[in-house]
Parts: structure tokens; sequence; C-alpha cells
């Protein structure tokens, strides 16, 4: 058989290197196979105009809104600026080396990491679990979606300050625990610092944090729950296996995408965290309750004590802080998504 198959691959060889008879009565030599390459044709200016059209107004809005901002508060770091008046005293690198030699500086740093681990272990087990529940059929599941998702969409505003008058020391909080605990027959007053407490005051933050953005959380893993055939655990069932199973060697592993992508963005918002702990803890109390965050510090040196150029040159160090971040993250756990999406030239 082998005989055959060498015979004839001899034979398409001979004849693909044999002269042909074209229709002039000359002779035509084909080329051997390895040197034929496809054609690749150039993108004309048709698509080139509609590449041009779709991308440009958002390439546009990038460079004056991001790249722009960026550049100008480089320049601002380099100088002594108010906020008002000509730009005039150049401090070169004083605004950065102030900085950088900052202690508090550094805390707010350690706490934005704080937050950021917290976050992931706190809101990504519980976000998941809610939704492999919610993935199953059963009543009020639309319901529950739905109050699982409004802490979400309400302001921040609206949620910092709520939370502020709730959480004073006689507050509508400690007003119902000690309601609670004279419901058992005790006399004693609950009056928990939940905000002016340092090793309270970062569990307050972690909770409030957790109540507002576990809505997404739990919407996102939905939303990857949903793109799972069902055919899958169907057939893991039929075999014998338990729902736990189920859930844990055919839907987390198949969520994993998902979940990596839910912890960028809970990574970045942790280091972009300013508004709630400015709202509820106000100016001066986030260092002394160890809730100080490099947004919230950037926004007390720079704007609030009128030093923008000193602003703009902690604001270039945050930007520099979670673009390594981001990209260590993309580097080293998002890159097993893109792989198999990117193919190499040529093929």
């Amino acid at each position: 058989m082998s005989e055959y198959l060498s015979a004839d691959n001899t034979a398409s060889e001979i004849a693909l290197h044999e002269p042909t008879q074209n229709g002039g009565g000359g002779t035509q030599v084909l080329p051997p196979p390895s040197t034929l390459k496809p054609r690749r044709r150039g993108i004309g200016w048709q698509a080139r105009l509609e590449i041009t059209i779709l991308s440009g107004p958002a390439i546009i809005i990038f460079l004056a809104f991001v790249i722009a901002p960026v550049i100008v508060a480089l320049y601002y770091g380099f100088y002594s600026w108010k906020g008002f008046g000509p730009v005039t005293k150049f401090v070169g690198f004083d605004n950065y080396t102030w900085t950088l030699t900052n202690k508090d500086f550094w805390w707010s740093v350690a706490h934005n990491g704080i937050i950021m681990v917290l976050s992931l272990l706190m809101q990504g087990p519980l976000a998941i679990l809610m939704a492999l529940l919610l993935n199953q059929k059963m009543r009020g599941r639309s319901l529950i979606r739905v109050l699982i998702f409004v802490p979400y969409v309400i302001a921040e505003a609206i949620v910092g300050i709520g939370l502020y008058l709730m959480l004073q020391d006689n507050g509508a909080v400690n007003g119902l625990l000690t309601k609670l605990i004279h419901v058992f027959g005790s006399d004693a007053t609950v009056s928990v610092s939940w905000l002016s407490n340092s090793k309270m005051a970062i569990w307050t933050l972690m909770f409030i944090l957790t109540w507002k953005y576990i809505g997404f959380a739990v919407i996102l893993m939905l939303a990857g729950l949903q793109g799972i055939p069902e055919e899958l655990s169907e057939a893991a069932a039929v075999d014998g296996a338990s729902y736990w199973q189920i859930q844990r060697h055919i839907m987390l592993p198949l969520l994993a995408p998902t979940i990596r992508i839910w912890a960028f963005l809970s990574i970045i918002g942790s280091m972009q965290l300013f508004d709630l702990v400015y709202i509820i803890w106000g100016q001066y109390l986030p260092p002394i309750a160890g809730v100080s965050t490099m947004a919230w510090f950037m926004a007390y040196n720079g704007r609030l004590s009128g030093q923008l150029g000193r602003g703009s040159a902690i604001a270039i160090i945050v930007f520099i802080i979670s673009l390594i971040v981001a990209l260590l993250y993309q580097r080293f756990v998002l890159r097993r998504d893109t792989e198999g999406a990117l193919t190499e030239e040529g093929d």
C-alpha cells in the first residue's frame, strides 16, 4: 500500500514540474507547491475611510480627555501653582519628592491595597455563590436579582450621606442594636464608633463597599453562567454527578474568564476609591480612622490645600501606580484569555 502511495505522490510531483501546453502553443512550467504563496491584498481606500470615520471620534475623545490631562498634569507637577494666576514658579521634582517621602501617602497606598484584597476576598466568593443559586429556577428569582442590583445604581452621594447619619455614635445602627439587646433583657447601651475607631472603620468601609457593589458582581457572574451550555450540566447529572460536583467541576472552571474580568474591574475600582471615603469620613478623619486612599490624599493635598501643582504631581504618581498594577494583571492573569483569540500572521 505504501508503494502505491509513494508512486502516486511521485507522479503528482512530476505532473506539477512537467511543461504544459497553453493555448498559444508555448509551454508553462508550474512552480513547486512549496513556492506557492497566497497573494495579500492591501486595505482599499474605502475601508481606510470607514475605519477613520468610525474610530476617529473615539480617538479624538480619548486624546482630549485622557492623554491631554495626563500631559497637562505632568507639566503642572513641576511648578508650585495655587490654581490661579500665571504658572511661573518652577520647582522641578520637589512636588514628586515631597509625595514619595511622605509617610501619609504610603499609608494611603497601603489602605488601597488592603481594600483591594478584602474586596476580592469578600465580594468574589459571595457573588459567585449568589449567582449559582440565582441561576437555578426558583420563585421570585427576578425580584431577588433586582433587589441585589438596586444598591449599585444608587448614587454614591446618597449612599454616603445616608450611611454617615446612620453610623454616628447616636445614629440608627447603634439605636437598633440597643433595642435588640433590650429585647433579651439587658439594659446595656450600644455606642460603637463605626467611623472614628481605626479598628472598626476599615471593616465599616468594606461592609459599605460590599453592599454597594455586590450587585454588579452578581449580575456579571449571572451573565457568564448564562453563556455556559445547559447540556454540560445535564450530561453530568445523567452520569450521576451531584449538584455541587457540577458547580465545582463544570460551572466554576467555565466561569473563570468572567471571574478574572470582574477581579480586574474590582482592582481598578479599589485603586480609584474616593467618593464614599470623602463623603462619609470628610476631609480630616480618613488618616485617623485608617481609611485614607490615594485619591483622597491627592484631593486633600492638592485642591483642598490650594496646591494644585503638588496635587498634579500626586495624580501622576497615582496614575503610574495604577497603570503598573493594570499592566501586571493583564500580563500574568488576563493573558490566558487572549492567547486563544489571537492568531499569528499568515495562518
